[in-house]
């Protein structure tokens, strides 16, 4: 086990800067998970750790060694990949010591290790099959245990469940939860899919544009994103973004107004804000006793329901003319959820209110976070 620290590590590649001064400490048997959107630079900051790339500037320490010009067998580092990269021709005993008799340890100590691993991975009796007689995710598994069997000081992981179907992406989530716990060392995992970040880690460092946005806790990532970036792609679906101005009442939009005394907080009258509400924070009038601290009323139009079993996703249009645009929501829709049992008609004027205890506001201009709750 090791901890990981970069310190200002940048990544540039001719015109394009990839990582633009990362900074991060790992701590010692801590899952961290790198997301953000394709492009952002998460994998490359992995392989600046793996020693797959070698950083443009900054310094990178594993265990609080120097290991910023090492190869990767120097490093104390496992991998596993998004394709799953096992030797066709060889079986499951072979695949998972491949690395081990290639580094000549002794016929015992190998075996030892892989029954060891083998047992962490659940691949019990399966060590004669061949690759091609295997399930995704028991190769994914063949994979893991390789990188077990060399005992690193880290574990890298990159998208290593991108390629499995949905009910086994869950299977193996709890599988490497599982693993992590048993092993109790430093997991470093990337990814685009938040359900995987925010259920298995114990911090999430969102990344954007190759720049280090927020590392916090999952629910503090969720509940207290530092600014508007994080708090729209943390959270499926995706927060509502409102934009409107400071009055010498509180929030004012042309369709939402939100009350506070702005001598509270850290605005003025006139500033630029954008407000932002999850959809579970939406709730129809009708309702408004089970709302802790209710907005004014907003009145809406419904467009389109989407029922996802435990719950309804209601899309509403704050004007009646108004364009409904599914994939990026503007301040003309607001997406509110809904319990299945409710009665929400399509195309039916609705009175919904916001919990104004779970408002978020937002500078305009820079994104930054003003407030998260509204007292």
């Amino acid at each position: 086990m090791a901890n990981v620290t970069l310190e200002h590590i940048t990544k540039r590649y001719e015109d394009v800067t990839a990582v633009d001064d990362m900074n991060l400490d790992i701590e010692d048997g801590e899952f961290v998970t790198f997301v953000g959107p394709s492009g952002c630079g998460k994998s490359t900051t992995m392989e600046t750790i793996a020693g797959l790339t070698l950083p443009t500037e900054g310094t990178i320490e594993i265990g609080g060694r120097d290991v910023t010009d090492l190869p990767p067998k120097d490093r104390g580092i496992s991998m596993v990949f998004q394709n799953i990269a096992l030797f066709p021709h060889m079986d499951v005993y072979d695949n998972i010591s491949f690395g081990l008799r290639l580094r000549e340890y002794d016929q015992e100590e190998i075996d030892r290790r892989v029954e060891e691993a083998a047992d962490i991975v659940q691949l019990e009796g399966m060590m004669d099959r061949m690759p091609e007689e295997m399930s995704g995710g028991q190769r994914q598994r063949v994979a893991i245990a390789r990188a077990i069997v060399r005992n690193p000081d880290v574990f890298l992981m990159d998208e290593p469940l991108a390629n499995l179907d949905a009910k086994l992406r869950v299977h193996m989530r709890t599988e490497l939860q599982r693993l992590h716990k048993e092993l109790d060392t430093t997991i470093i995992y990337v990814t685009h899919d938040q359900a995987e970040a925010m259920t298995m880690s114990d911090r999430i460092a969102v990344i954007d544009s190759g720049q280090l946005q927020q590392i916090d806790p999952p629910l503090v990532c969720y509940n207290e994103p530092t600014n508007l970036f994080v708090a729209g792609f943390i959270g499926s679906p995706s927060m509502n973004f409102v934009e409107g101005e400071v009055t010498a009442d509180g929030f004012d939009a042309e369709h939402v107004t939100v009350d506070f005394d702005p001598d509270a907080y850290d605005v003025s009258v006139g500033d630029e804000v954008t407000l932002g509400i999850r959809p579970e924070d939406v709730y129809l009038a009708d309702g408004v006793e089970s709302v802790e601290d209710p907005s004014a009323v907003v009145d809406a139009w419904t467009d389109v329901l989407e029922p996802m079993g435990n719950e309804v996703f209601v899309y509403l249009k704050l004007a009646q003319d108004a364009e409904l645009r599914i994939d990026e929501r503007d301040s003309d829709q607001l997406l509110m959820s809904v319990d299945p049992d409710v009665e929400v008609e399509e195309d039916g004027e609705i009175d919904v209110v916001l919990d104004r205890s779970r408002v978020h506001l937002f500078e305009t201009g820079s994104g930054d976070a003003i407030v998260h709750g509204l007292d």
